[in-house]
């Protein structure tokens, strides 16, 4: 069976079926709360202009996440990298970089963390990629966004643009996280 004619209980899935069983039954067991480490990768921003990273923040309080961290580096790899490694020393299950998903040079966020993935979960990219169609057309197809694991954590590599972050937090992370998390460590 394609994923194209992907069927539960013989109904054909549509963007907006409810959940299957088996889904249902995960989300009922999986963590309510996931510590969370956030990080702006630019340039140019400061904490007073950090819009991105602190939408991010504050819609992962509100859903009742803890935020373990949260800083903002160069856009260089080594500092790139340095933020997943102060994320995992922290202790956070989740890390949410925001900027550097472009095609600029300077955008060195995917190129840096890519490799260290364990696993890309492809699925994360194409329906952000998705989602950010239907808001803002054709410049969709530019942004890089993926997501993955590297050990016991959730990465999410999203663009610097405050609305495409929000999207990204309020249509696919939020309603997943905590379910994500319980299927990684499985």
């Amino acid at each position: 069976m394609g994923h194209e004619d992907h069927e539960h209980d013989g109904r054909p899935e549509s963007p907006k079926a409810p959940a299957s069983a088996a889904v249902a039954e995960h989300r009922a067991h999986a963590p309510t709360r996931v510590s969370c480490y956030v990080v702006t990768c630019s340039d140019s921003r400061a904490r007073a202009d950090d819009t991105s990273g602190r939408a991010l923040r504050e819609g992962l309080e509100r859903a009742g996440h803890p935020v373990v961290g949260q800083v903002i580096v160069h856009d260089e790899a080594d500092a790139i990298r340095g933020a997943l490694q102060a994320a995992q020393l922290a202790g956070a299950r989740a890390v949410l970089f925001t900027g550097g998903t472009g095609l600029t040079r300077r955008d060195q966020t995917v190129d840096t963390l890519r490799p260290l993935l364990d696993r890309e979960l492809p699925g994360f990219g194409e329906l952000f990629r998705m989602l950010s169609f239907q808001q803002i057309g054709s410049a969709a197809w530019l942004s890089r966004a993926l997501a993955g694991t590297h050990g016991e954590m959730l990465v999410f590599l999203l663009p610097g643009s405050p609305d495409a972050a929000k999207l990204a937090l309020e249509r696919l992370i939020l309603p997943e996280l905590g379910h994500a998390i319980r299927e990684l460590t499985r």
